[in-house]
């Protein structure tokens, strides 16, 4: 079997804070960046630029 690799980076999903969809993703570095990053990106379904926070990605 294949060793699941954990390394310092992974995967997020930057999630609208208006209408609750997650409208893009990244990648992040859990070093050097340990908090959850906000973003203000242009959301398509509200049609304006909106705060995005990050989740994880299922």
């Amino acid at each position: 079997m294949a060793k699941d690799k954990k390394g310092p980076v992974e995967k997020i999903a930057l999630q609208c804070t208006e209408c609750k969809r997650r409208n893009y993703t990244t990648e992040k570095n859990r070093r050097n960046l340990p908090n959850k990053l906000e973003f203000s990106k242009y959301c398509p379904h509200d049609r304006k630029h909106t705060l995005h926070r990050e989740t994880k990605i299922k």
